[in-house]
This record gives structure tokens, C-alpha cells and sequence, in this order.
């Protein structure tokens, strides 16, 4: 790392922390710092961030970061990226009026329902590439209109958390199509926001705020917030993007038939497509296709849980015990977890039910159960459905199978899961050992805009990824097979008339 080098930071803010990372031009390390992500959950299904501490914390975290870096005065850009599909509305000054509703806030579900009514479900799809689900931005939009109309009126942009960090920085209002993938308003085929669509469910376009390529350059830092970050004033601010999204694009994950698992508190599967797949039985069965930041599409698989339930597990459980200790009690149970399956709907639906209102489910259970066994069926569960929800996909025109699969993500350390993957996927995985791509890849859309790289290409050139391999294990090849086809595969269908008979009684005291 020379001395005298440029140095980019890149932020991530995450469901669950917060990131500023300093990077070298080869994505090296040069100084981080983290914080948790505030979050508030007033009642159950409802979650949200409240715009300034969101923003203090952001700053904060970036203000220790530089002042951890040997010599900030080298630090020439700053991008964002962000989860996805939460917003904030601004008034004409640029103050954020309301909270962030996160992505799994529940409490938009009847909006998601007036939005499919009107649009209709397939009609969307074929626009926007996604199913009409209660997550999505506009959802959230007009959920704000109908519960907090004063609010709604006031309101003149809508920026989603990365463009309203990066706007904090800077003062200048944008988003790119990667972010605004997840709205549930950007027209696929123009890449532009779909006014029609949003018209008809009397949601105001004027609120979407300017569609800019990922790595554009927005502007210098605030003179204020440079001053409170000690940074150059000089330092860019670059357009940046959806964290999956932008972590992919920092792996080179551009080319169709690979696979990025990224593996944190939710799990996203990202698939590079050279064009989006259009029929709306994609749509019914919960597929996500979007635009990637390095341009062509993607299609994410619905799968939200993966490193939540882990989590779940341990703090409803096992709290107190560190993950090394239920790794060795589920590796002494065996593969086939004594019986026991788990079926991970803990959060949200998956593909390719695309059932809201299936929930998680142990099976066979006996007094004969340990712990580790209900582990491992947590970890094989996992793996299971990670499985069911990719194999529909593959039978759409456009979507090529499989040939390299990497991972990125903390879930990654635990090597007792990526071996059960492997396996039942019957594929070498490539753990790319990146701790923080999403921060990489945001740093490098910083230096896009910098003019330190040519393009985004030349700038995932730079980095050096070094990857570790997992490998199938064969002897447990054949028995994940068989419960994979004969027991989880039927597993949600058979559940499906439970859950709905229960799903009433949730919330009732």
C-alpha cells in the first residue's frame, strides 16, 4: 500500500450495521470502523429507522473510520449502499419528515393488496420484474399517503437510505437503478421510472427523484459534514447502489450462469441475467429481477432468513453459547439432523410458494432430541430451501444453469453450513474472503466517480479477491438428496393449510 496512493471510503448501511471502510485502489484495508444500525420495533411485524440517528450513527462511524486512517488527506471519494427498499420522504428544504420503514415492516401489507387490485399482479410483473409484495418502496409510499397524509403532502422527494446518506453528505438528490429495482416502480424494459403505473395507484412521480447511472459523480462533500468526518472538502461523492448488488459487482459477478450467495442476517441469491425474465408465472412464484450496476439485470430468488434464523436459534435456545459449541454438538449429531427438519419462514416469503402467510416449522421432534440436532436442522433447513427456492427458476427462458457458485457474507465462517451447501448443491463453492464487499464495491463506485478508475469494470479489475473452496462431501450426497426430494419438497405445500387456519390467531391476546 503506498503512501501516497488515493484512498476511497465506502459506506454500508446494513439491517444490522453500520460500515465505513477505507480501501486502497486494490481493495485493501486501510482503516473500518462499524456501529449497529438503530432500529425500533414499536410492535410485532413493525420495524423502522429514525432518519437522524440513522444519519448520526452513519456519521459517526465514518468520522471514526478516517480518523483510524494514517493520512486522510489521500482519501478522495465516498459511496453508499444500502438495503433496498427502504425510504425517506423529504420536504422542499431537504428534511427528512417521516421514519424509515424497514424492509420487513409489515404493516404495508394492505397497500401491497390495493396495489396488486389495481395493477394486477401479472400486468406488474412484466413492467417491473417483481411480485407486487408488501417490502417494496411504492408500498411504502402509499402506505405514508393514507396513514399520515399531512406528511404525504409535504413531502417532494422520496430518496431510498443510500441516496438519502449520500444526500446528506452532499445535498444533491438521486438514485440508481439497482435501488431503484427495488421500488417497485422502475419500467424494466426503459430502465425508467414507469409514471403510468405509479399514476395508477395515486402515488405522485414527481417524488422519485433523478434516475443516475452507479458511480456518477454527485458533487463535493457538505463543507459542514466534511468538517464533522475530517475529510478534504475536495473528497467526491459518487452515485451508489442496492448492497447485494453493488457487493456482486465488487467480485466481478457479472456474467450470466454464476451465482453470488451473500450470506448475512437475510440471505440474497444473485443471478446475472442479459435480460430479465417477463413471465408472469416468475412473478407468482416470489422472482426478483432488477438492473445490475454494471449494467444487464439480475434475478434474485425470494430467501430472506438465512443468517436471522441462525441468530434465532442461538438467542431463543442456546443464549450464552458462543456458535463453536453448537457447530461441535451438530457435528456429532450427523448429517440428517436424528430426524428433525426445520423449515426457515421465520421472516417474510420465499420462492417459489411466495406464501405470506407460511411460518417456520420444526418436524420430527422426540424426547430423543438434542439440541444440536434441532442446530443442525436449522443449518440443513437452511441449505433445503435455498435449494427449493433456485431449481423453479431455472426453467424460464434466459436463465442459464449453474456453473460457478461463490459466497461472500460472515454466515460464510461457519463451515459446517457451507459444507451441507455444497453438498446438496453438488458444487465446488467459492468463498470469496471479502469480510466487507458491499463496502468494497461501494468504495470502488467512489472512485468511478473520482476518475481514479476508467469504468466500474476497471475498477473490479483492481481487486484481488483470494478465495477458499468447499467441496461436496460425498458420503452425505445421497441421504441430503432423499430428504431434499422426499421430504422437504412437500414440506411447505403440506404445512400451507395449517399455517393459513393459524395465521389469525397470531396476534390475538
Amino acid at each position: 500500500m503506498s503512501g501516497s496512493d488515493p484512498l476511497l471510503v465506502g459506506l454500508d448501511v446494513g439491517t444490522t450495521n453500520i460500515k465505513a471502510i477505507v480501501f486502497d485502489l486494490h481493495g485493501r484495508v486501510a482503516a473500518e470502523a462499524s456501529a449497529r444500525t438503530p432500529t425500533h420495533h414499536p410492535r410485532p411485524g413493525w420495524a423502522f429507522y429514525r432518519p437522524d440517528e440513522l444519519w448520526d450513527q452513519t456519521l459517526a462511524t465514518l468520522r471514526q473510520a478516517v480518523a483510524r486512517t494514517p493520512d486522510p488527506r489521500r482519501i478522495v471519494s465516498v459511496a453508499v449502499a444500502s438495503i433496498g427498499e427502504t425510504g425517506f420522504p423529504l420536504d422542499e428544504a431537504g428534511n427528512a419528515l417521516y421514519d424509515g420503514l424497514a424492509w420487513f415492516d409489515n404493516r404495508t401489507e394492505p397497500q401491497a393488496g390495493q396495489i396488486e387490485a389495481t395493477v394486477g399482479a401479472d400486468a406488474a410483473f412484466a413492467i417491473i420484474g417483481l411480485p407486487v409484495s408488501s417490502i417494496f418502496g411504492l408500498c411504502k409510499m402509499l402506505w405514508l399517503k393514507q396513514n399520515e397524509p399531512d406528511v404525504y403532502a409535504r413531502a417532494r422527494t422520496w430518496l431510498n437510505t443510500a441516496d438519502y446518506i449520500a444526500y446528506r453528505l452532499c445535498r444533491v438528490p438521486a438514485t440508481d437503478r439497482s435501488l431503484a429495482s427495488r421500488t417497485l416502480a422502475l419500467n424494466l424494459d426503459r430502465l425508467a421510472w414507469d409514471e403510468d403505473l405509479i399514476r395508477a395507484v395515486e402515488v405522485d412521480p414527481a417524488l422519485f427523484a433523478p434516475l443516475t447511472p452507479s458511480g456518477t459523480p454527485l458533487g463535493p462533500l457538505d463543507a459542514d459534514v466534511a468538517a464533522a468526518a475530517g475529510l478534504p472538502a475536495s473528497v467526491t461523492v459518487a452515485v451508489g447502489g442496492h448492497d447485494h448488488i453493488v457487493g456482486a459487482m465488487a467480485l466481478g459477478i457479472n456474467q450470466p450462469g454464476t451465482l453470488l450467495d451473500s450470506m448475512g442476517t437475510a440471505e440474497a441469491l444473485f443471478m446475472p441475467l442479459s435480460r430479465p425474465v417477463t413471465d408472469p408465472a416468475a412473478g407468482r412464484q416470489g422472482y426478483e429481477m432488477g438492473a445490475h450496476v454494471s449494467g444487464g439485470y439480475y434475478a434474485i430468488p425470494s430467501y430472506r432468513t438465512a443468517g436471522a434464523c441462525i441468530e434465532w436459534f442461538r438467542d431463543t435456545c442456546a443464549p450464552q453459547v458462543d456458535f463453536a459449541t453448537l457447530d461441535a454438538e451438530a457435528i456429532t449429531v450427523g448429517p440428517g439432523a436424528a430426524g428433525v427438519r426445520f423449515l426457515p419462514h421465520l421472516r417474510l416469503p420465499h420462492s417459489p410458494h411466495n406464501d405470506p402467510k407460511s411460518r417456520g416449522a420444526f418436524i420430527g421432534l422426540s424426547t430423543d432430541v438434542t439440541r444440536g440436532a434441532l442446530y443442525r436442522a436449522v443449518l440443513e433447513g437452511l441449505v433445503f430451501e435455498m435449494r427449493a427456492t433456485l431449481d423453479p427458476l431455472f426453467a424460464y427462458d434466459g436463465v442459464p444453469p449453474i456453473q460457478q457458485i461463490y459466497a461472500i457474507g460472515g454466515v460464510t465462517r461457519n463451515r459446517l453450513l457451507m459444507q451441507i451447501k455444497a453438498t446438496l448443491m453438488e458444487q465446488t463453492i467459492y468463498v470469496a474472503e471479502l469480510a466487507d464487499a458491499t463496502a468494497l464495491g461501494a468504495a470502488l463506485l467512489g472512485g468511478v466517480g473520482a476518475g481514479v478508475y476508467r469504468d466500474i469494470a476497471d475498477a473490479a479489475a483492481h481487486v484481488d479477491a483470494p478465495v477458499t473452496s468447499v467441496e461436496p462431501i460425498a458420503a452425505w450426497s445421497e441421504l441430503y438428496a432423499g430428504i431434499y426430494r422426499d421430504v422437504y419438497q412437500p414440506l411447505c405445500a403440506a404445512l400451507q393449510p395449517i399455517n393459513h387456519a393459524n395465521y389469525p390467531y397470531k396476534y390475538r391476546e
